[in-house]
């Protein structure tokens, strides 16, 4: 009787395992078809309309592998040791890509099968707002869904994975990620933009040009501004103006705290070419909107935005070439020569300067607010521009600034979080110049000794670099004294003087700091980050090169990476993963 039980027992085992294998082979099929079609929605959500079509690829493929994946037979060998954990990521990957086609993406499809991208194309100034928020509520949903899709796939067990399992499941962990981002700046993109534009009633945005050939820590100084008046839609241009029509004030317009003013000095809240010091664009822009108060009688802004030239070449990729009064035709490859070096060489004072400046804006201005723009480019040049954090927004409304918080475009102090830890790198023209236009800084960073524990996190130390070169040519000093700074501060014609703030990352602390011209440092803390500050002086031709190890105080993220201040070049990824050759 026992045999017979004992070979009842093996068939059935036999036939579960039959049962499951062929079920896990078709489901896995299913998987791999419907992540083949998922692999570019996250760039497709830029134009919501456009996903539709891929729900309706990947949602029979989801379906099918999450009934494959959670019948009874299978549920019971989850428990089962060493074969349980493979089938329960399986199955916990297909429930969550199957409720993300049914529950989170095929909404917002439904909702925007009258959207267009085109609808963001202004038209006489206006901003068709409908069809912005027709798409709020679904967009909202879909954000949530894929956010708890993600977490929950980002939360399985990797350890006791077979290889192939674990590869898969790390390739839906990445596409799923890419996704939340992409649906979260939707939903914030459709909550946002219709209140900023006017939907509630008129708004003001002061909007601060950066330029990048006088450096700041969050790219240059705000050499024009503007303000921006929506309403309903439309936008208009009400106010242009120069930082030379502001005041330099006898103290701080605001309160810097006791950590920002032994770094900074009073500084950043005297000089409205100083506000973006500070490289958290919180404190920027509320000093850069009581500055813009005490010019205006009182008039208090909802909300600060800033950009730089290389951002509006990226704009102007979108537009296409915009002929100026000047006769110039600004274009996405001639607008930061144009706006950044040849102006100075063209115009000796600084009125007519401005005055150029002023005309470029108006007639970009123009251009965007009347339709000249291809939408989807326009998209995408934002979308870089702040990926770069060359565009900056601030919102004078808790609620909204509350959405931006977390985002590229708040421009926030460097953030470590479980998967990466960052460092800052921070630089500041002291020359009172334009001579950043033909210097350089670039950075290393690497692990030195290191290791990972089983929760995947990392102890050791690292070792930053930065290495500033001034290229400009050996006569620089015979360049127009607007160019070279005039010799002000003390800085002879031709010679840069750069003022740099390293941020340590948070939970990290300095071991050692040394520079290639033996000279030394300053800094404090900011906000939980260790701040080492230098000052170089540089002739053309010179460099100097900063080196700073630092070590962590836990274990904590595996890869370390440089963020820091967006210059005329396009930034380079510098990071480091532990036990990565």
């Amino acid at each position: 009787m026992f045999a017979w039980v004992l070979a009842g027992l093996l068939i059935a085992a036999v036939v579960a395992l039959a049962w499951i294998g062929v079920r896990g082979a078709l489901a896995y099929g299913h998987l791999r078809d419907a992540q083949a079609a998922a692999s570019g929605v996250g760039a497709q959500l830029s134009d919501p309309a456009a996903a539709a079509d891929v729900v309706a690829d990947i949602a029979p493929h989801t379906a099918a592998a999450r009934g494959l994946t959670s019948d009874p037979v299978w549920r019971l060998a989850e428990g089962v040791p060493w074969v349980g954990p493979q089938l329960s990521a399986v199955s916990s990957v297909a429930a969550s890509l199957d409720e993300i086609a049914s529950t989170a993406l095929a909404p917002l499809a439904e909702a925007a099968s009258g959207y267009s991208v085109g609808a963001l194309s202004p038209q006489g100034g206006r901003i068709d707002l409908t069809a912005i928020t027709q798409i709020q509520d679904a967009a909202r949903a879909a954000a949530d869904g894929i956010g708890a899709a993600a977490a929950s796939v980002s939360g399985i067990d990797r350890a006791p994975l077979l290889s192939p399992v674990r590869d898969a499941v790390d390739e839906v962990d990445t596409l799923l990620a890419e996704t939340d981002v992409a649906t979260g700046a939707l939903s914030r993109a459709s909550t946002l933009l219709p209140s900023m534009l006017g939907a509630e009633g008129p708004r003001n945005y002061l909007v601060l040009f950066q330029n990048n050939a006088e450096w700041r820590s969050l790219g240059g100084i705000p050499g024009a501004m503007a303000l921006l008046h929506t309403d309903g839609g439309a936008m208009s241009l009400a106010a242009q103006e120069s930082s030379s029509d502001y005041a330099r004030y006898d103290t701080s317009v605001l309160p810097l705290g006791d950590e920002i003013t032994p770094i900074y000095g009073e500084r950043p809240g005297r000089w409205i070419q100083n506000v973006t010091q500070v490289p958290d664009f919180a404190v920027s822009a509320a000093l850069a909107r009581e500055m813009w108060a005490r010019e205006h009688g009182g008039q208090q802004v909802d909300g600060v935005i800033a950009l730089d030239p290389v951002a509006l070449s990226y704009l102007l990729a979108a537009t296409g070439p915009i002929e100026l009064p000047t006769g110039d035709v600004l274009t996405a490859e001639s607008a930061v020569s144009l706006l950044l070096n040849d102006v100075y060489h063209r115009y000796e004072r600084p009125r007519d300067q401005d005055a150029f400046f002023a005309a470029a804006a108006a007639a970009v201005f123009d251009r965007l607010a009347n339709g000249g723009v291809d939408p989807a480019a326009l998209v995408q040049a934002l979308g870089k521009a702040g990926d770069e954090q060359r565009l900056l927004l601030w919102s004078a409304h808790e609620d909204e600034q509350a959405l931006l918080a977390d985002t590229t475009l708040a421009g926030g102090l460097p953030v470590t979080d479980a998967t990466t830890a960052r460092f800052g790198v921070y630089l500041n023209d002291g020359t009172g110049s334009k001579m950043d236009f033909y210097q350089t800084a670039t950075s290393t960073l690497t692990w030195n000794e290191c290791r990972v524990d089983a929760a995947g996190l990392a102890v050791g130390d690292a070792t930053m670099s930065v290495t500033i070169a001034n290229n400009a040519p050996a006569d620089a000093a015979n360049l127009p004294s607007y160019i070279t700074g005039g010799g002000n501060f003390g800085v002879p014609a031709g010679v840069t003087r750069t003022v740099a703030y390293v941020y340590l990352p948070e939970g990290w602390e300095l071991a050692d700091a040394t520079t290639s011209d033996g000279s030394g440092f300053g800094g404090g803390m900011h906000d939980g980050r260790r701040v080492v500050s230098l000052s170089v002086d540089l002739a053309p031709g010179q460099s100097v090169t900063a080196t700073i190890t630092a070590q962590t105080t836990a274990p904590g993220a595996p890869t370390v990476e440089v963020v820091g201040t967006p210059t005329i070049t396009a930034p380079a990824e510098v990071a480091s993963t532990c036990g990565t050759p």
